[in-house]
């Protein structure tokens, strides 16, 4: 449905500026020192828009009617920048994190998730223990507890914990993901790890009761569809697809969906909602033959919708969803004509109000931008084909929903997952139904009574439904050319992407050249950007000292191959984290894992034992197995790698080594490393510590 005039989007056009704003104030953080002046900005303007609102005619505005539009603008700008500085909670000055404590008394604000022996969970920070004063404080805190007891903590819970707590890591390798930007979005920036006996639970259920009754309820439900499911796969994906719960989903069925195209099955979000908006409008239905059938219909679908809300715990996802769909149905109700993307950006403006860090989740800017893609393009690709046969229409026109929401999330998920599902029309056009089957079973098997017979007999149906739709898609995941993988945009080369989209699409609508024209053009720019970075990569040989923490890893690149060597395999979760994203945005033809002891022979690099030589380069892996050796001569290497926390001093090394760069990776102690860069600075040696700091990487041509 694309507007005829802006006049039917007004909140489409007024989003922007506050938009706009949002970005500025994540992008610029450091302006929380400017807050008064922006603030007391936004006042004035405020004031100044009033004022001359009142005054219309005595100013005679009509005649400069910029002015208001410029003010409104200005406004909108500055009050979402604002909201990114207020809603920031280090800009408190009651933050945990400003004073010093001995104890903390946190709250926890989710359900916590026990996995691999660990319960995680994230606590409001409420008071402090300072020197035996409760003084009250404020922050949110990720918390870690390696304790069976912590099995029973609960949503609400109050504790007393040590006040022992790190800032996030950031990433330390090339690629990695930024796990420390991501909870930062969520307002975390500290984490804890407590051990037995370091905790006390001081209270019980003090949380939002709403809230805890939500999750007792999700558990209870999950608990239901064990009772009459079987398979674990199935069990994890019914919670999943009906209720949001993802603690018990495995790795290989998240790869799965993700491959296929249909990781969006795995979010409770719109398309959910609008499963059960369908059905609960055709029950509903015979209320428009009353006089206030249709408010009345309206009222109890905007109910039911957030009781299921409620069933999933409030996920943040399906509350966007909700917000959405309540929005549209009021104003169907109540308006004969009125445009839904106006609606999609009310609802989308309210949301950032109430939390301007929405706007980072993957999730709302992935299911906002698929609605938009669907109510704006859509139309255009199912006119692209007629039909005369009403079933060969029907099916053309899911293909029209998932070609547009495919095309205009494209260039987001390579953005963020780096890979494009090759057959994602067929992925989708597969699980239309089973989705809908095992929604329908599944809500219909959670409303009624436990029932033997007909309670088996939808655990059965609902069972089966998934196995089948996961055996479908693992077949789809498997075959050729299933997905392309590596695709790593640059933010202008995203931005290309949907410059490109953009003008294709209204070029379809207007069928102007000059929109043709832009668009090849954009595709032009594009192409010789990303050919650009393809050779200059392939021409480039660089040598990378990662950072593992407690682990070893080199990387040694020559054009399009690479030898990895490090102390993790393949399918270490490390390697996966760390490493593996970086030989993909590498877009490598070949990359070969070997393990530090092994002797290697290539055209670009040769290992024995600890000598590696690397086009002209030398490495020497200093560790404990040459430890205390004395060699007749020096021996002159161009980089000296410390690893595995040998016995040694830097005067030992100079010894029998000339080296022009000293590098101490994170597998070695604090405490040696500490006394090694205190050596290096007192006798003047140029060191590189890799513990707790970013990669190091050599790069020639």
């Amino acid at each position: 449905m694309i507007a005829n005039h802006k006049g039917e989007i007004p909140f489409v056009i007024l989003i922007l500026p506050f938009l706009l704003g949002i970005a500025v104030g994540l992008n610029f953080l450091i302006a929380s020192s400017y807050f008064t002046w922006l603030t007391v900005s936004l006042l004035v303007l405020s004031l100044a828009f009033i004022i001359l609102n009142l005054n219309y005619s005595r100013f005679k505005l009509y005649k400069v009617q910029w002015v208001g539009g410029l003010l409104i603008t200005l406004i909108l700008f500055l009050t979402g920048w604002v909201s990114v500085i207020r809603y920031n909670e280090l800009n408190n000055a009651g933050h945990f994190s400003k004073n010093p404590a001995q104890y903390l008394v946190v709250k926890i604000n989710n359900e916590p998730v026990v996995k691999n022996g660990l319960v995680r969970f994230t606590a409001n920070v409420e008071q402090q223990l300072i020197n035996g004063k409760r003084i009250t404080t404020n922050g949110t805190l990720l918390i870690a507890i390696k304790d069976s007891a912590a099995n029973k903590l609960y949503y609400g819970d109050e504790l007393l914990i040590p006040a022992k707590y790190n800032a996030i890591d950031p990433p330390f390798n090339p690629a990695e993901f930024n796990y420390k930007k991501y909870l930062a979005y969520q307002n975390i920036h500290y984490q804890a790890f407590l051990y037995p006996k370091q905790f006390i639970v001081l209270n019980t259920n003090t949380g939002n009761q709403l809230i805890a009754y939500s999750l007792r309820l999700r558990q209870r439900l999950v608990e239901k569809f064990k009772r009459n499911m079987h398979d674990t796969s199935a069990i994890a994906v019914a919670s999943t697809l009906i209720l949001g719960y993802k603690a018990d989903l495995s790795n290989d069925i998240l790869q799965a969906y993700s491959k296929t195209g249909t990781i969006h099955v795995l979010s409770v979000s719109g398309a959910h909602v609008a499963i059960i908006y369908i059905l609960l409008n055709f029950a509903l239905g015979f209320l428009g033959r009353y006089k206030y059938g249709k408010v009345v219909r309206a009222l109890l679908i905007i109910g039911l919708i957030w009781y299921y809300s409620l069933l999933t715990g409030f996920s943040p996802a399906v509350c966007r969803a909700a917000v959405m769909i309540s929005l549209i149905i009021i104003g169907k109700t109540y308006s004969r004509y009125i445009n839904t993307l106006n609606i999609l950006a009310i609802s989308a403006f309210l949301l950032l109000l109430y939390d301007p860090f929405f706007i980072t989740d993957v999730g709302f800017q992935l299911s906002y931008l698929a609605v938009a893609g669907l109510i704006v393009f859509q139309p255009l690709v199912y006119k692209w084909f007629k039909f005369k046969n009403k079933w060969a229409d029907k099916l053309w026109l899911l293909c029209s929903v998932s070609i547009s929401a495919q095309v205009i999330t494209f260039p987001l998920s390579a953005f963020y997952f780096h890979q494009f599902p090759v057959y994602f029309l067929i992925s989708n056009l597969f699980i239309i139904i089973p989705v809908e089957i095992i929604m329908y079973t599944g809500i219909l098997y959670l409303m009624i009574p436990q029932l033997p017979v007909v309670s088996a007999s939808l655990g059965f149906v609902l069972e089966g439904s998934i196995l089948v739709m996961n055996k479908v898609l693992a077949v789809i995941e498997h075959s050729p050319f299933a997905s392309i993988g590596k695709i790593w945009l640059t933010t202008a080369e995203y931005l290309l992407a949907y410059a490109i989209i953009t003008s294709l699409f209204y070029f379809l609508f207007d069928r102007k050249p000059w929109l043709l024209k832009l668009s090849l053009a954009i595709m032009l720019l594009l192409a010789v950007s990303i050919s650009l970075k393809r050779v200059n990569t392939s021409r480039t040989d660089n040598l990378t000292f990662l950072n593992l923490k407690k682990h070893q890893g080199l990387v040694f690149k020559s054009g399009d191959k690479a030898v990895v060597l490090a102390d993790i395999k393949a399918d270490d979760k490390n390697y996966q984290y760390s490493i593996q994203p970086y030989l993909d945005s590498l877009k490598l033809a070949n990359a070969a894992l070997y393990n530090l002891k092994q002797n290697i022979s290539t055209p670009f690099l040769v290992k024995n034992n600890n000598l590696i030589r690397f086009q002209n380069k030398t490495v020497l892996l200093f560790n404990k197995e040459i430890q205390g050796i004395q060699l007749p001569q020096k021996l002159k290497v161009d980089y000296l790698y410390i690893t595995g926390n040998p016995r040694t001093t830097i005067n030992e090394i100079n010894k029998n080594y000339n080296y022009a760069l000293l590098v101490i990776d994170g597998s070695n102690s604090d405490h040696f490393v500490n006394d090694l860069q205190k050596q290096a600075q007192i006798m003047g040696v140029k060191c590189q510590i890799l513990k707790r700091n970013n990669s190091f990487s050599i790069v020639s041509n």
